[in-house]
């Protein structure tokens, strides 16, 4: 999402349809990880084979549901989804509390929250459960030796896929609006190139990368952390109950 916005020249908590509900999560995530040093996740993601498996995977969610979305198969695209969420949300954990709830999402915004908040197609969160039901993982089955970036992205996906209403939304507006669609295509750039880079395992490649785009959003940094270390606080708190 760094990557994006990055190559779109966006501030997301500067435009109104960025800011608010779901997408604080997105934002925080994405400074808090630019906010370490580059060879923390390189490490992670270049030395490890689930890690490359599952990168892998996840660029190929995102570049397939959204030529979906391109295509404007909304059959096709609701049931893939639909499925997904069935296999990694299973019907035991729907009786239980969300990680994340809506007063908890619009209480960590780093911009003003908008009186009406723009529909979003969510394609990151679409792709991340899709990619999970692809290789079979069940994220529930690894809380205990999870980390809090996870808790926070299991948190978020868990919150749109546990609500059939706003589900249904984002499959509409994947289908019939184009707001989001020059943000979606350097998105799945962004997932397809860091996908790559991890594959060679080019460290250098992925040093570049990293820091050009930290360069750019460091300015946020030191609020960004103290929101996310909140929204952490909040969520771990949150899953020592379960």
């Amino acid at each position: 999402m760094g990557t994006a916005w990055h190559a779109n020249n966006q501030f997301p908590w500067e435009i109104n349809r960025y800011v608010g509900g779901i997408e604080n999560v997105k934002i925080n995530v994405t400074l808090r990880i630019y906010s370490n040093k580059w060879h923390v996740y390189a490490g992670l993601a270049i030395l490890n084979p689930s890690a490359k498996e599952q990168i892998r995977q996840y660029a190929k969610s995102v570049t397939e549901l959204f030529k979906l979305m391109l295509g404007g198969h909304r059959e096709e695209l609701s049931r893939r989804v639909k499925t997904a969420g069935a296999a990694v949300f299973k019907s035991d954990h729907w009786d239980e509390d969300l990680l994340l709830r809506d007063d908890v999402l619009d209480r960590f915004s780093l911009g003003k929250v908008p009186s009406q908040k723009t529909p979003n197609n969510h394609l990151s969160l679409l792709a991340m459960v899709d990619c999970w039901w692809q290789l079979g993982i069940v994220p529930y089955d690894h809380m205990i030796c999870s980390t809090p970036l996870f808790r926070l992205w299991l948190g978020v996906t868990e919150y749109l896929f546990r609500k059939p209403l706003l589900l249904e939304e984002v499959i509409t507006t994947a289908i019939e609006d184009n707001t989001f669609r020059s943000d979606d295509l350097e998105f799945t750039f962004a997932a397809r190139g860091w996908s790559e880079c991890v594959s060679f395992g080019d460290f250098s490649s992925y040093r570049d990368r990293f820091e050009q785009i930290q360069a750019y959003f460091a300015p946020r940094f030191p609020e960004a952390t103290r929101v996310g270390n909140e929204m952490i606080r909040t969520i771990m708190e949150k899953t020592r109950e379960r």
